[in-house]
């Protein structure tokens, strides 16, 4: 494996990489640019002795979010923007997804990591725990955690997935 493999990686897997760092830091675009480029710093030294290029720089990725959350606890965030990020028209119902994204930051760190993974990136528990380092045990529970809180944060989202008789 060479550097030019890694620029090719970084080519090809930027988007999807960003996409779900944005998920993982509750939705500041700045923040996930941050905790991608963070994860592919730490794999560009390794980069020849990797075996899975993909497998490591998601799991810096899930590391890199977890030590920047542990880092925040003590932190009130600070949300600095003259204006919204630009972003482009998507066909999905917009009040939903803002629905969604503001029930998602409103929990845990680790409850959001692990709803990004068992549904956003439908990966299995097991894989789930793997990648953020804990047993499958914690991932069923903070999947039951995220999910009942969710419908307490935002009931109107069960309506969707029921219809009408």
């Amino acid at each position: 494996m060479t550097e030019d493999s890694f620029d090719e990686y970084v080519r090809v897997r930027l988007t999807y990489l960003t996409r779900t760092a944005f998920l993982l830091v509750g939705g500041n675009t700045h923040d996930a640019e941050d905790l991608v480029q963070a994860a592919l710093a730490r794999a560009l030294p390794r980069w020849r002795d990797i075996a899975d290029h993909d497998a490591y720089v998601r799991r810096a990725l899930y590391h890199q979010a977890v030590s920047r959350w542990r880092a925040l606890r003590a932190r009130v965030p600070e949300l600095l923007t003259d204006a919204p990020p630009e972003r482009g028209r998507e066909p999905a119902d917009v009040d939903t997804r803002l629905l969604l994204a503001e029930a998602l930051r409103r929990l845990t760190p680790r409850q959001r990591a692990v709803l990004v993974l068992r549904y956003y990136e439908d990966r299995t528990e097991v894989d789930a725990a793997r990648l953020l380092g804990v047993g499958v045990g914690t991932v069923k529970s903070q999947t039951r955690h995220a999910l009942r809180r969710l419908r307490e944060l935002a009931p109107e989202l069960m309506e969707l997935h029921h219809e009408p008789a």
